[in-house]
Formats: C-alpha cells, structure tokens, sequence
C-alpha cells in the first residue's frame, strides 16, 4: 500500500525517543507544580505576598487568579513553565526538519527523488502538529487525573480550549521556524527565529499589562491572543485561536513559497 505521508511517517520514525522525552518532561513539570495547589496556591501566605506586590506586577506574571485551581494551573503551567518547554519543543522540531535536513543534505536528496518543494514543507508542517497534539494529549489526560485529588476543580471543555490555545501558540513558533529555515537553510538562525517570536510575544503582554500607556502593545502579542481571556477560566477565544493558528499557517505557506524559489546546494 502506498505511503501518502512518506516524510511524516520517516519523521515520526526517527524522532519518537525524543518525543518521549519530551512527554516525560511535560509530565515531570505537572506531576511537580499541580499537587502543590492545595497547600500554596490558596493558602492565606502566598495571598498575603501578592497583595504586596504592585497589581500591575501580579497582572503581567499571570499570578491575579492564582488562588482558584484553574488560575493555579494557568499561573504555573500554561502561562509560564509549560508554555516554555511546549515552544522549545516545537521550535527544535521545526528547525530540524528543514534547515536541519538542509545543513544534512537529506533536503537536497529528497529533492533529487521526486518530492515536491511544497510537500516538503507541509509534511514538515504536519509532523510538527502530529507532535505537539500528541504532547498535548498527555498534558490534558495528566492534569484530568490530578484534578479530583489536587482540588484544582478544572472544567474539561476549558482545559480543551487552553491545550488548543496552547498548541497554537507552540505552532506558531514552529512556522516561524520552518519560514526562517526556508529562507536561510540554516537550523540555529531557525531556532532563533521560533524562539524570538514567542519571547517577543510573552514580553510584549507583561509590558502591555504594566502601564496603560503600553496597552497597545497587547494587541500585538501572540501571547495575549490566547491568553486574554485566560482560556483554562474562561472557556474558548475563539478570534484569539483563530488570530494565531492564521498566523502560523500564513508562516507555513511562507516557507512553501519561499523554498519553491530557493537554490538547494
């Protein structure tokens, strides 16, 4: 029977040990930070700190609702360490599979075989979503079992719609990647490319959140696409998802554009 995703299946083949890694690292970081809500995140000390701290401070580090589960699991896992190791991952495996198949040569043989500049992007693009739909997978089933004996009294359909989100935002890393490596063939300026995107974006929100005359910068952000309303509180942002996954899709087309052009030596 005939292969029709030939790249992602080889993909997919070669990279699984890292893909596990990766889900014992997202299960590491849940395992870690969600069982401690009942004893810091409502507790009377860490609301006492917060309310110390500037309004303004406490708003850009997401830590505002951090005494319901909900706003606990945002706070810690979604809004911060989560977010980081979902886009690190996503941006490692959207530099490798071109600029990474470039440096290799891999890029120039598959060429020299028949596959189509365009379907190299776009498998590439699609062994990216397989990964990150797998890892996110496994961060909801891992919290959906913690929830009852953590008392983090988190709804499903808001868990759901803070993993699209999430994944979104990951993704949108990973195009950048993809573009980047497209246009330069070259898997660290890739890297630096996913990375930026989701530094910028994260920065971008804590500035808009600390003075009213940097809100404007909100409207820029990835970040706050997503986050604002915080999806795990406040259910599915619909123009939010939509404004980010369009903009990691237009970053793929980018990069089919960009490699159908380019001189592959």
């Amino acid at each position: 029977m005939r292969n029709l995703l030939p790249l992602v299946t080889r993909a997919l083949g070669e990279s699984w040990r890292g893909l596990i890694a990766w889900a014992v690292g997202v299960v590491a970081v849940l395992v870690l930070y969600l069982p401690l809500y009942p004893s810091i995140g409502g507790s009377r000390e860490l609301q006492g700190i917060l309310d110390s701290l500037p309004p303004e401070l406490i708003a850009a580090l997401g830590y505002d609702q951090i005494s319901t589960g909900a706003g606990y699991t945002q706070s810690t896992f979604f809004g911060l360490v989560g977010f980081v190791v979902l886009v690190v991952a996503a941006t490692a495996w959207g530099s490798s599979l071109i600029a990474g198949d470039w440096e290799s040569g891999r890029l120039e043989l598959d060429l020299a075989h028949g596959v189509g500049r365009v379907r190299v992007v776009l498998e590439a693009a699609l062994t990216v979503l397989v990964k990150l739909v797998l890892l996110l997978a496994i961060t909801v089933a891992v919290i959906l079992v913690l929830d009852e004996p953590f008392e983090l009294e988190i709804e499903t359909g808001n868990l759901l719609a803070a993993a699209v989100g999430t994944t979104g935002l990951a993704y949108l890393s990973a195009a950048v990647a993809l573009l980047v490596g497209a246009v330069t063939g070259r898997r660290s300026l890739a890297a630096t490319g996913g990375a930026l995107i989701a530094a910028i974006g994260y920065v971008m929100q804590a500035l808009a959140k600390q003075s009213a005359d940097l809100e404007w910068l909100g409207a820029w952000s990835p970040y706050l696409w997503v986050n604002d309303p915080v999806p795990l509180i406040d259910g599915w942002n619909s123009i939010g998802f939509a404004k980010v996954w369009g903009l990691g899709l237009l970053f793929v087309a980018g990069a089919a554009l960009v490699l159908r052009r380019r001189d592959i030596t």
